[in-house]
This record gives C-alpha cells, sequence and structure tokens, in this order.
C-alpha cells in the first residue's frame, strides 16, 4: 500500500491532526493480529455493541479502558496452579495474551461491560451534546402597523 503524506493539509488545516494520523495509521500492517475474534453490530442510531470472544478468561483477568478517544481492550490469562500435575496433549483453547485498541468517533462513549457465555460485550452510546446538535431558528415577524406609524411620525 502507498504511504501518503499529508504535510500539505497541516498548512491549511487547524485541529485535523487526529484525523491525519488516524488515517495514516489505517496504512500499516497490524501484523495479521485476529486473536481474539471480534464483532461490531450497531444496536440503534446512536448505540453499538462490540461482542468478543474471550472464552476461558474471567472478569479479572480483562480490562476494559477508555482514554482519549481510544478503547483498549487487554486480556492477562493467570496461570493455572491447579493443574501443575496435568500434561497437556493438545492445547486448542488459546489462553494467551491479548490487546485489542479501537479508535471511537467523538462523543462516543462506553455505557458499560458484560461478560457473559465467554462474550465480552461493550456497550458504546454516541451523545452529542446538545450545544452541537442541529437547531431551528424561529423568525420573528414585524408588525406592519408598528412600521406606518414610525413612517408617520417622521
Amino acid at each position: 500500500m502507498r504511504h501518503v503524506d499529508f504535510s500539505p493539509l497541516y498548512r491549511s488545516t487547524v485541529g485535523f491532526d487526529r484525523l491525519f494520523n488516524m488515517l495514516d495509521s489505517f496504512g500499516q500492517l497490524d501484523g495479521g493480529q485476529t486473536y481474539p475474534p471480534y464483532n461490531i453490530e450497531r444496536t440503534a442510531e446512536d448505540a453499538y455493541r462490540i461482542s468478543m470472544a474471550v472464552a476461558g478468561f474471567s472478569e479479572d483477568e480483562i480490562s476494559v479502558e477508555a482514554h482519549r478517544n481510544v478503547l483498549t481492550i487487554r486480556g492477562e490469562k493467570n496461570e493455572e496452579q491447579d493443574q501443575e500435575n496435568a500434561e497437556v496433549l493438545y492445547r486448542g483453547i488459546a489462553a494467551r495474551t491479548f490487546e485489542r485498541r479501537f479508535q471511537l468517533a467523538d462523543h462516543v462513549e462506553v455505557k458499560g461491560a458484560q461478560l457473559k457465555d465467554g462474550l465480552l460485550h461493550i456497550e458504546l452510546v454516541r451523545n452529542v451534546p446538545e450545544e452541537m446538535k442541529p437547531r431551528r431558528i424561529p423568525i420573528a415577524r414585524t408588525k406592519a402597523n408598528a412600521k406606518q406609524i414610525e413612517a408617520n411620525a417622521a
């Protein structure tokens, strides 16, 4: 993939640094990271859900952190001390450490997270502040009689 140089745009734009950095990072390979698998769903007009398959992890082995429009999900498996004597003949269930990052749009907030049946569900909602929503400005009518009186008085 070709690298795009955004430096000419920096001269004529203000406040789009995060957008340019995000576009630039899309061109970089993520190393083929596919673990753990996840879905991103739209559950309502301003609501989303990320569902991640984290079978074998408990609530205290997973951390979910939102900071500056980046959602980071980490999983670190604790060593199992109770099966020290067991010899594993085949390991098909992945229990490795992982970290996934998601870029969140402006005003998207994490509503909550729930671990159920081996799936971590993270609920997201877009809360646009009232001052940023479009609003209708009423147009006041002027009275025709008031203008006539002013015109006659002069």
